[in-house]
C-alpha cells in the first residue's frame, strides 16, 4: 500500500502572510489543554522516543564549536566549491553551510595549534 502525499508548496511571502495571520496546522488550544499524564502518554506511545532516558535534557549541553558561534561573527562571501563537495554537505540537511564551516574551523584548527 503506497502512502498519499500531501506536499504543498508557499513562496516566502504567503508563508509570512499566513503567519500573520496566525494560520498553521497547529492546534494550540489542544497542546495548551493536555495535562502532563497526556503528554508523558503521548510520548511513550511515539516510536522516535524508544531508548531516550527521561531525564535527556538535564545532560545536554551546548558544545562549544562553530555551530555555537554568534552569527555576528559570520562573513558573507562568494565562493566556489566542487559540486560533489556542495552536494554531500546539502545531503545532510539543514545546518550544510554550518557544517562545512566547522570542518574548515577544525582543519585551520590542526594548522594553527588550535588558537582561533
Amino acid at each position: 500500500m503506497s502512502k498519499k502525499e500531501n506536499i504543498v508548496r508557499y513562496t516566502s511571502e504567503e508563508l509570512t502572510a499566513m503567519r500573520a495571520r496566525g494560520e498553521g496546522q497547529t492546534d494550540w488550544a489542544a497542546v495548551d489543554a493536555k495535562t502532563d499524564a497526556q503528554i508523558a502518554a503521548d510520548t511513550a506511545s511515539d516510536p522516535a522516543w524508544d531508548g531516550i532516558p527521561e531525564d535527556w535534557y538535564e545532560h545536554a549541553a551546548l558544545r562549544s564549536n562553530s555551530l555555537a558561534r554568534p552569527k555576528e561573527n559570520k562573513l558573507p562571501v562568494h565562493i566556489r566549491f566542487d559540486a560533489d563537495i556542495v552536494e554531500f554537505f546539502k545531503s545532510g540537511g539543514r545546518g550544510w553551510q554550518s557544517r562545512m564551516n566547522a570542518v574548515l574551523r577544525s582543519y585551520k584548527e590542526s594548522q594553527r595549534g588550535g588558537s582561533r
